[in-house]
């Protein structure tokens, strides 16, 4: 099984258990060393509090200090719907800048299909270009 299929099945098996009816979303995010790390967002009452799906995995990472390698997030509106793949948001794109313009993050497509692109490739005019920096 390729690395992103497993990605993707950690991140549906954590939504499922998680969220068994309802809305529900987890991501999942692959270290340099193998680990597959999970995470959800925190429920809150003021949205202005909340946090993507991804930021546990990726702090879980940083206390373990593992590089990530791979990032994928998904959701689906209830326990009937579609596990749809999201995009990393661009806040979380700049968290990831922090291993490299190497990191491999799931995109969302017009079909749902698992792709994974590079953060060079999402990002190729990123700011750190002043600074003669190459993502």
């Amino acid at each position: 099984m390729s690395i992103e299929q497993e990605l993707y099945n950690r991140a549906v098996e954590l939504i499922k258990q998680r969220y068994p009816t309802g809305f529900g979303g987890a991501a999942a995010v692959r270290t340099e060393s193998g680990r597959i790390l999970t995470s959800v967002g925190p429920d809150v009452k003021n949205d202005a509090l909340s946090l993507c799906m991804e930021v546990g995995a990726y702090l879980e990472a940083h206390k373990l200090d593992e590089a990530v390698t791979h990032s994928l997030c998904l959701c689906r509106e209830d326990e009937h719907g579609k596990f749809l793949i999201l995009s990393p948001c661009g806040i979380c794109q700049e968290r990831l800048v922090h291993w490299g313009g190497d990191v491999q993050a799931a995109i969302s497509t017009p079909d749902n299909t698992l792709v994974f692109k590079s953060l060079r490739e999402l990002m190729p005019h990123h700011w750190s270009l002043v600074n003669g920096e190459k993502l």
